[in-house]
């Protein structure tokens, strides 16, 4: 990871609030984990000047993954990023769906592809990875090489790495939850007491409480 780059890119999320961090007062996550994070990358969309630095992130990180032939995006949030990626350097473009149609064709992948061609998947948000890599298994019934997975942020869980390791799949990200840390607390966005509780649940977000909530 291109570590200058990776602290630009959490500078910009903590500007546009795409990325939150409220120790005090926990998000609830839909798997019902509660968090003192809350990321929301489709906020990128909405600020040019972010979203250029995005798309030139991404193409500058698509190196690390050697020759392709075609950009995927994961519906729903990897397809703009996706998007913004196959526009900066004019590959063709697919996307991948959360579940087949349930009329005409019933595809899974949309766009024009090729048995036997390379892809590289770009996904906005990496936690568990296991939506990401259905898309990535869903590329592989399809005859489609996957070169690997690029995400615009990850909260770096030993689960995602398990289940990337698990899948034979490659990944990377633009920046990455340790990177955003620095980042915070650089800027005074955080206090060190914070950090601290911060700190506690990503060693054990299951069972994370926070003190005096």
């Amino acid at each position: 990871m291109n570590n200058i780059l990776a602290k630009q890119i959490a500078s910009h999320l903590l500007q546009i609030n795409a990325i939150k961090l409220s120790p005090q007062n926990p998000f609830t996550w839909a798997s019902g984990i509660k968090s003192p994070i809350y990321c929301d990358n489709r906020l990128i969309l909405s600020f040019p000047d972010v979203r250029n630095a995005v798309k030139e992130a991404l193409k500058v990180n698509c190196g690390h993954f050697g020759e392709y032939d075609l950009v995927a995006g994961v519906a729903t949030s990897g397809i703009p990023f996706a998007t913004l990626l196959s526009d900066a350097t004019e590959e063709p473009m697919v996307y991948v769906r959360s579940k087949a149609k349930g009329h005409g064709r019933q595809k899974m992948t949309e766009g024009k592809f090729e048995a036997g061609q390379r892809v590289i998947v770009i996904e906005d948000l990496i936690s568990t990875g296991g939506s990401c890599l259905k898309a990535v298994e869903n590329l592989r019934a399809d005859g489609l090489e996957v070169v690997g997975v690029l995400a615009i942020f990850s909260y770096n869980f030993d689960k995602a790495k398990e289940n990337f390791a698990e899948h034979n799949c490659t990944y990377h990200t633009l920046s990455n939850f340790p990177t955003l840390l620095e980042e915070a607390v650089a800027s005074n966005y955080i206090s060190q007491d914070d950090l601290e509780a911060i700190n506690n649940w990503i060693k054990n977000p299951n069972q994370w409480l926070q003190p005096n909530v």
